[in-house]
C-alpha cells in the first residue's frame, strides 16, 4: 500500500489495517514454517513494509 494512500486513511481504518496486515504475516510466516510452497515469495517483505509505514504514519501524527 502506498504512503499517500495511508495518509488519506483515519487512525481507526489505519488500525484495522495494521490488524490484518500482522494477521496475514502471521499466516504466511506459518505457511513457510509448515513447509509448505510460497506463492509469492515477495508477499512477507510488502508485508513487512506496509506495516512499518503504518507505524510510522501513526507516530507522526501523535506527535
Amino acid at each position: 500500500m502506498k504512503k499517500k494512500d495511508l495518509k488519506k486513511m483515519s487512525e481507526s481504518d489505519l488500525d484495522k489495517q495494521l490488524k490484518e496486515l500482522r494477521l496475514d504475516l502471521l499466516k504466511e510466516k506459518g505457511n513457510v514454517e509448515m513447509g509448505g510452497n510460497v506463492k509469492n515469495p515477495g508477499k512477507i517483505r510488502a508485508i513487512r513494509k506496509t506495516i512499518a509505514r503504518i507505524l510510522t504514519l501513526k507516530s507522526q501524527k501523535s506527535k
